[in-house]
């Protein structure tokens, strides 16, 4: 059984520009002239993190939030430290608050020409996890909040933006929401109706490439809350699933839902 990432428990509240550094292996040239900025929710930790440092490390502005100041804080300082000049803007919030998510907007659009969103930041629900049967609607509530409104609230902020630059939305999804597990229906569910967002995204704005991508399990701590006293350290870190997603945005296949499973021997290639 996988998780996606631990992406929306977010972060800080923290500083929000500093200088970044050009020392990645790709292109790094804006498409439109301008400094490509990237949005990645849940960008404090496990595959939101790892996917901000690498694209700093291609000199990408990368606009990253979490709800846990301290965690975000040291997650920016973590890039900055590898990538001398990185530029990082921080922004402690919840993606499930409106009043965030224009703040993001705000931030990435005046930072440069905002060209890819990575719907990252997610919530698992009640651990260990219920079944459908006992699932708190409360609770229920939140994760669809969470999953599947901040996703297209965020989406309908930066749209102009994406028309522009022909920019990417890359939702991350999970297994969970095509296979029926037991215990996974609240979380499992949101993810089939993110995909299915992605999929009419897809089909109404055609200029634009969307990605629903599954990066398989991961060793995050939503997947230690998803599976409680568990040892999960048979897992792969978030670092390896990051190739799979630049080549996504290397080659640009059409849009669709994506595995990291179907990516990863061509992933290497394009791997920083």
């Amino acid at each position: 059984m996988q998780d996606t990432t631990k992406g929306s428990q977010q972060d800080p509240q923290q500083d929000p520009q500093h200088d970044t550094q050009n020392a990645g292996t790709h292109d790094t040239t804006p498409r439109s002239g301008g400094q490509r900025v990237a949005i990645i929710t849940g960008g404090s930790r496990g595959l939101g993190a790892a996917l901000a440092a690498d694209l700093a490390h291609d000199g990408w502005t990368v606009v990253i939030d979490g709800r846990d100041a301290s965690v975000l804080s040291a997650a920016a300082e973590q890039i900055r430290r590898t990538v001398m000049t990185a530029r990082v803007i921080a922004i402690a919030g919840d993606v499930a608050d409106p009043a965030h998510r224009t703040e993001l907007v705000r931030q990435a659009r005046a930072a440069g020409s905002l060209e890819l969103l990575i719907n990252n930041a997610s919530v698992l629900g009640p651990s260990p996890l219920p079944g459908l049967a006992h699932h708190p609607l409360d609770a229920l509530t939140r994760v669809y909040d969470v999953n599947v409104v901040a996703p297209v609230g965020l989406i309908q902020l930066a749209l102009d933006d994406l028309r522009e630059h022909h920019g990417v939305v890359v939702n991350v999804s999970s297994d969970a929401a095509v296979e029926g597990y037991e215990g996974w229906g609240g979380y499992g569910s949101s993810k089939a109706a993110l995909d299915q967002v992605s999929n009419v995204l897809a089909a109404e704005e055609p200029d634009l490439r969307v990605y629903a991508f599954d990066p398989g399990d991961m060793r995050t701590a939503m997947h230690q809350e998803a599976f409680p006293g568990e040892d999960i350290s048979d897992r792969p870190e978030p670092e390896t699933v990051v190739p799979a997603i630049r080549l996504l945005l290397a080659t640009s296949p059409p849009s669709g839902r994506y595995r990291r499973s179907e990516l990863a021997i061509d992933a290497v290639e394009v791997s920083s």
